[in-house]
């Protein structure tokens, strides 16, 4: 399915990025496990010895000089790079006024710059090739305010859903895909305080039709999927893996 593809993958040191890197590699990719934590190393070994094929590489999103870097290790270590997942991101939880300017630029800096910059350095190869499939990791949080105090995450992931469909519209002529991914509640170390309250879980589960949880390899699988040759006529759109809370 996705056998010698180069995908690079941000935020892959743990979380939704570790399970994302973990099962691309199961399937064939190349991973490229990027992060600013230095433990996306041990994701690397872990995917080598088990037998997949991965790499780590230190990188800052918001750094532009640290991307142009990075691109140009792996395309010269693998002539290319066929898929980026802009997985990397950040929430901070507060009512609108008790925002800090530094809140703000904090979470734009990460969740739409840093996509941003992903985008537009990886984008000169896949030009070169004629030829790519990026996903941008949104939430439902980018379709509807989903919870309170999450204003600012909310702007920043409905900015990442939009300039998803520009770029789509930019690069459809190239056959560079690029397409959103939005998942729901899922499970993963941040969700681990709601999970001891049941108050707090079902606050966290809103709407969601199936009533669980989502884990992290779900939606590594839709994932899978828009990056492979598979979804060769999807470009531009919005996957929802949330177990039906945008449904009702």
């Amino acid at each position: 399915m996705l056998s010698e593809k180069v995908i690079l993958v941000t935020g892959g040191a743990k979380g939704m990025g570790q399970a994302h890197a973990q099962l691309l590699a199961a399937k064939g990719a190349i991973v490229v496990v990027a992060d600013v934590d230095p433990k996306g190393e041990d994701v690397a070994q872990h995917i080598a010895r088990s037998g997949g094929h991965a790499v780590f590489h230190l990188l800052d999103v918001v750094k532009e000089a640290q991307w142009v870097s990075v691109v140009a290790k792996v395309t010269q270590a693998y002539g290319r790079i066929d898929g980026l997942v802009n997985n990397a991101g950040v929430l901070i939880r507060k009512p609108a006024e008790e925002l800090g300017e530094e809140d703000w630029d904090a979470v734009f800096d990460i969740n739409v710059k840093g996509t941003f910059l992903g985008c537009k350095t990886v984008l000169p190869g896949m030009l070169k090739a004629r030829n790519g499939s990026i996903v941008n990791i949104s939430s439902i949080s980018g379709l509807v305010a989903n919870m309170p105090g999450m204003s600012a995450y909310c702007a920043t992931k409905g900015a990442v859903r939009l300039f998803t469909k520009a770029l789509a519209v930019d690069y459809a002529r190239y056959n560079i895909r690029v397409n959103s991914l939005h998942p729901g509640t899922i499970r993963t170390p941040m969700t681990a305080e709601y999970e001891k309250d049941p108050e707090k879980l079902k606050m966290l589960l809103g709407t969601t039709i199936l009533a669980r949880l989502g884990e992290a390899t779900e939606v590594s699988e839709a994932l899978a999927f828009l990056l492979s040759d598979a979804a060769s006529f999807i470009t531009g759109s919005e996957m929802t893996v949330d177990g039906g809370f945008t449904a009702v």
